[in-house]
């Protein structure tokens, strides 16, 4: 059966409107219109009952299991009109986006229960004594788990599913709804402390620098890939894992398993960081505080993971602090500041995308004949959906920055908006897996492809992330209760 017709929007386009189209919704709550609070919310648990509900208290009656239902509903209708833009027929799409979503939404209830999404300052709010400590998080591992399973052993299932496995419409769609977070948040830091602020910019900047340019010349000139996988590798390790490899894959076209593969790994080995680096930072970086806040920042590439490792940080150096010296900080400036970096971080990949896109047209791929670069091909090449995640992200900035008092609204829109991102994100994790069949991975270089990423993450950006915090951060600490 033919699925699918001359499509009349492109997948990148496709993205940007659906994106857009939720935060614009979102907005309602600007003139006293609580349109997406109906969303589902689901809640690290202990008891399942207690799990899920709608994102806003306006929405409080609302029984978790309908909100769920609304979620589903709405997320079909948004994704299978724009699909039927693509040429997919919408009778045909209904079934395999259901079991698309069901699937992908049981990842996250189970990534949630408390024994694994738990961190080891909420032990005992939960009463349990131990936990994986891997966040909610943990829930975009386990789609990808079940996904390569059913992607592997269940052919039957994934040619059923076929229709709206679409892992990279997904993640772009997610990435422009991001873009609103990062607003209210980088308007909220505007309020608290200049000097971290400035400091995170200054420190960020230098470790793209050198990051990027690092991975890149190792993955060329040691392990022999080719431009077209170095690219995205090096934006994926270097800069906010999953959406840079994204980002950077459309910039330069590569094919799409390239940046498919480089995000799994780094969903992969962010939980290994997440684990480690705050325990580390307690016992040699105490007396620092805010270098180790930062380093969390630089060197931990999902956001969740780094504002998780942000706040076990700031948990675990306040005990530290306060036990061997009896000084008590004040609680969050240390998870701020991780926070703080990681948004500029974010924020850069728009620049970077469009930096590449350019240097892809005009070096690299260079027309043979000397002809200058038309700026219609650097537009051509340009990812659509960077351009709704600046979008989103200045005007949350914007009417932040030009009424305070809006603060708080924008932190309700973009929580309810990003309801609906993280359900892309885990759709994007549940169809990665689905198309990642093994052997064609390993015909791939996905081995390689992990050495290289375990070589440049702990051979040396973990620790120039160090040096760098070390240098910007030195000497500041938080202020006192």
């Amino acid at each position: 059966m033919n699925l699918e017709k001359k499509s009349v929007v492109s997948e990148d386009w496709l993205s940007l409107w659906i994106g857009l189209f939720v935060f614009i919704l979102s907005l309602g709550l600007f003139i006293g219109f609580d349109v997406l609070g109906w969303g589902i919310k689901t809640s690290v648990w202990t008891d399942i009952t207690n799990s899920l509900s709608s994102v806003s208290t306006n929405y409080s009656g609302l029984p978790g299991i309908v909100s769920l239902l609304l979620t589903y509903l709405f997320m079909l209708i948004i994704v299978g009109i724009g699909l039927k833009a693509m040429g997919v027929n919408f009778s045909e799409l209904i079934l395999p986006f259901t079991i698309i979503f069901f699937i992908s939404y049981l990842c996250w209830l189970l990534g949630h229960f408390a024994f694994i999404a738990a961190t080891s300052d909420q032990l005992g709010k939960f009463g349990i004594s131990w936990s994986l400590n891997l966040t909610g998080e943990a829930g975009y591992i386990i789609a990808l788990l079940v996904g390569l399973i059913i992607g592997n052993f269940f052919p039957r299932l994934v040619n059923k599913i076929k229709a709206a496995t679409r892992p990279e419409l997904f993640i772009k769609t997610a990435i422009v709804i991001m873009g609103a977070g990062l607003g209210v948040k980088a308007a909220e830091s505007l309020g608290l402390a200049s000097i971290v602020m400035f400091q995170g910019l200054s420190a960020i900047i230098v470790a793209y620098l050198i990051y990027w340019a690092l991975v890149y010349f190792i993955a060329r000139k040691y392990f022999r890939f080719s431009k077209e996988w170095a690219a995205p590798l090096a934006s994926g390790i270097s800069i906010c894992g999953v959406s840079a490899a994204i980002a950077t894959g459309s910039a330069i076209r590569s094919r799409p398993i390239i940046p498919i593969m480089v995000s799994s790994l780094v969903v992969v080995f962010a939980v290994f960081e997440l684990i480690l680096l705050p325990f580390f930072a307690q016992i040699f970086l105490w007396q620092e505080p805010m270098v180790a806040a930062a380093w969390m920042g630089l060197a931990v590439k999902t956001d969740g993971a780094a504002v998780a490792s942000g706040a076990i940080t700031d948990a675990l150096i306040r005990a530290k602090v306060l036990s061997e010296i009896g000084v008590n900080y004040k609680e969050g400036w240390m998870v701020m500041t991780t926070t703080t970096v990681k948004v500029f971080i974010d924020v850069f990949i728009g620049i970077w995308a469009f930096i590449l896109a350019l240097i892809w047209c005009s070096k690299i791929e260079k027309n043979p004949s000397g002809e200058k670069v038309r700026a219609t091909e650097i537009w051509d090449r340009f990812p659509k959906f960077v351009i709704g995640y600046v979008l989103t992200f200045l005007i949350f900035l914007f009417i932040c920055m030009a009424s305070p008092d809006s603060i708080k609204n924008a932190a309700s829109a973009s929580n309810e908006a990003n309801t609906f991102r993280v359900m892309f994100f885990c759709f994007t994790f549940f169809t990665i897996g689905v198309v990642s069949n093994f052997k064609k991975l390993k015909e791939e270089g996905i081995g390689r492809l992990a050495v290289v990423y375990i070589l440049c993450l702990f051979g040396f950006i973990i620790w120039i992330g160090l040096l760098i915090s070390w240098v910007f951060f030195h000497g500041i600490k938080p202020p006192v209760v």
